[in-house]
């Protein structure tokens, strides 16, 4: 199984792809932004909506609460959230279009596969196995894994480590500025979701090598197809 190794669009042959996973490959919006103005009510204006959110989503849990909240002690809002999260995770959780059909056909295609993400452990294995792409992930770099969160190098890396590839002969897929900072930082290709609920220009701004407008795209991107 040879095939992958031809070069890609990004000029290198690419041996593995890493995923974010909410906004890139689950799409989790809505139950975040929910869980946000759950845990949230009464703590902000009235006025505080999902335009407030959206900014900033992609950073650590922590870090938004503490900028959405004024606070420097938030493990009520973190219990608060996590509480509308865990309840309503199963039926608001769903996988982007294209997705189940593109990461089989990756692995087929002999890359190996990672998911880096901001959540922690519990909830990113949770999505992967009710989703059904557990299964084909190699690596898994979640919040409790590293020291720095994504924009830092250490997510990328670290997941790069453990498959045994070389930043430059890997893609890193997401729908936030944080996950395009990390590749970048880690020498990685870096590319942004054009289904960011962010849209692509800050994605664009963060120095993305490409964004892609369907899931289908990373097939020819890594080399499996001309």
């Amino acid at each position: 199984m040879s095939h992958h190794r031809t070069e890609g669009k990004t000029g290198t042959a690419i041996e593995a792809v890493l995923f974010d996973l909410d906004g890139t490959i689950v799409d989790t919006n809505e139950l975040i932004i929910q869980s946000f103005l759950y845990c949230l009510q009464g703590i902000v204006p009235p006025e505080f909506g999902r335009e407030h959110i959206i900014p900033i989503m992609g950073q650590t849990l922590l870090s938004q609460l503490q900028q959405f909240s004024g606070r420097e002690q938030v493990d009520d809002l973190i219990a608060g959230y996590r509480e509308y999260n865990f309840k309503h995770h199963d039926d608001m959780v769903s996988l982007f279009p294209g997705v189940l059909e593109v990461v089989p056909q990756l692995k087929q295609g002999g890359l190996k596969l990672g998911i880096v993400t901001t959540k922690m452990r519990l909830t990113t294995e949770r999505a992967l196995k009710l989703l059904g792409l557990y299964e084909y992930m190699d690596t898994i770099v979640t919040l409790d894994d590293v020291e720095h969160a994504k924009p830092h190098p250490e997510p990328v890396q670290k997941a790069l480590r453990a498959l045994g590839v070389a930043p430059d002969r890997a893609i890193m897929v997401g729908d936030s500025t944080v996950d395009i900072g990390s590749a970048l930082a880690a020498g990685a290709f870096a590319v942004g979701v054009s289904w960011s609920l962010k849209g692509e220009a800050p994605l664009r701004e963060a120095g993305a090598h490409r964004i892609i407008h369907d899931m289908r795209e990373l097939l020819r991107l890594s080399g499996l197809e001309g």
